[in-house]
């Protein structure tokens, strides 16, 4: 039987599980293997998904990836409004690798203060999305005519308004 590249190492019948530390050097593995979880995980909820063409595995494989890459960049360009520690990169490079890795000092902040440094609340990603789905576009009639329709969009609040400044919208 072949072997199976999975994450975390996993057999499963028929299959000897290769660990991809194997392949990538930790760092990049600790990457790859974050995105499997998140793929498989709470994030993206992505099921297994049965398909009988090699085509239709592939474009599965392609939209999963996809989505996972605009998670990926719509953390990046939220992380001031995250609970995430925005100098993890650059500690990163140069922290000892073997040493615990120690929350920045805005982290600490981050999470004792709760607020990001414009004041506002801070949110996981999913609660961030809950927020920015708040808004909504109304189609209105005008009773005279009812004919006559317009749409209202709600104003943003000021979370909504940086999360869409952020993404540069």
């Amino acid at each position: 039987m072949g072997q199976a590249l999975r994450p975390g190492g996993s057999r499963t019948p028929g299959n000897r599980g290769v660990r991809l530390r194997h392949f990538w050097h930790d760092e990049q593995a600790e990457a790859v293997e974050r995105a499997f979880r998140c793929l498989k995980g709470v994030d993206l909820l992505v099921r297994p998904i049965f398909h009988r063409t090699e085509d239709h595995v592939r474009a599965h494989v392609f939209l999963c990836t996809l989505a996972y890459y605009v998670e990926w960049h719509l953390r990046e360009a939220w992380a001031p409004l995250l609970f995430q520690d925005e100098e993890l990169a650059q500690q990163r490079k140069q922290r000892d690798p073997v040493a615990p890795a120690q929350p920045s000092p805005s982290a600490r902040r981050k999470k004792s203060t709760r607020q990001s440094s414009d004041g506002l609340p801070l949110h996981s990603f999913k609660t961030l999305l809950a927020e920015l789905a708040k808004r909504c576009r109304n189609t209105c009639r005008v009773k005279a005519d009812p004919a006559s329709r317009f749409t209202m969009l709600t104003d943003p609040t000021p979370l909504q308004a940086r999360a869409l400044q952020l993404l540069g919208l």
